[in-house]
């Protein structure tokens, strides 16, 4: 059945809600942070995500994390809450047959960012401290900056590689290995 434009509209803010709850950005410094951040994703476009390298989607993504920071309420309106909700609903979108392959974004699969908080970060750490590297103290989303970011991210896509993955796929694989890992040592700290 062909699907009309209320349909991709309806299915960009559904993913907008289910992946930016109050999960993934609590204690973020203010009330209404959540909705700001589901409303803003809901109406962005798609299609400037479709670049033609590296480059140029990191470019737009800085440009929309941007613009999401400046969406956010007083008190919350930190790069990395508003970096966090981009890269979880882009991976979405990715994960999303309708609006991948409407807005041809599977081209931009491979640059897409792991969606970075204190999980992920704490992989990266151990993973690094066993191969004798360092990563920076990880500073919670609400200090997180795009330098800080960047070394992380630069990381976490060597790792993804060795896995013969994109970057953006290892969240799912660290997400449930490290929920699995936290369950086996209770005592174990997010950082």
């Amino acid at each position: 059945m062909k699907k009309d434009d209320k349909f991709y509209c309806d299915m960009q803010r559904y993913i907008a809600v289910t992946t930016v709850g109050p999960s993934a950005l609590r204690n973020q410094g203010s009330k209404g942070v959540i909705k700001a951040a589901q409303d803003h994703l809901a109406r962005i476009p798609l299609r400037q995500f479709r670049a033609n390298n590296e480059d140029s989607f990191i470019s737009t993504l800085d440009t929309e994390t941007e613009r999401l920071r400046k969406a956010l309420p007083q008190g919350a309106k930190n790069w990395g809450a508003a970096r966090k909700a981009l890269n979880l609903f882009l991976r979405d979108i990715c994960y999303n047959r309708f609006l991948c392959e409407r807005h041809g974004l599977s081209k931009s699969e491979d640059w897409m960012e792991i969606p970075l908080d204190s999980l992920i970060a704490a992989f990266l750490k151990r993973k690094a401290r066993h191969e004798k590297r360092r990563l920076p103290r990880w500073p919670g989303l609400t200090g997180l900056t795009r330098e800080v970011s960047a070394i992380f991210q630069a990381y976490a896509k060597q790792v993804a590689l060795s896995k013969g993955i994109s970057r953006v796929h290892l969240d799912m694989r660290v997400w449930t290995e490290e929920r699995e890992r936290n369950v086996e040592q209770p005592t174990a700290a997010y950082g």
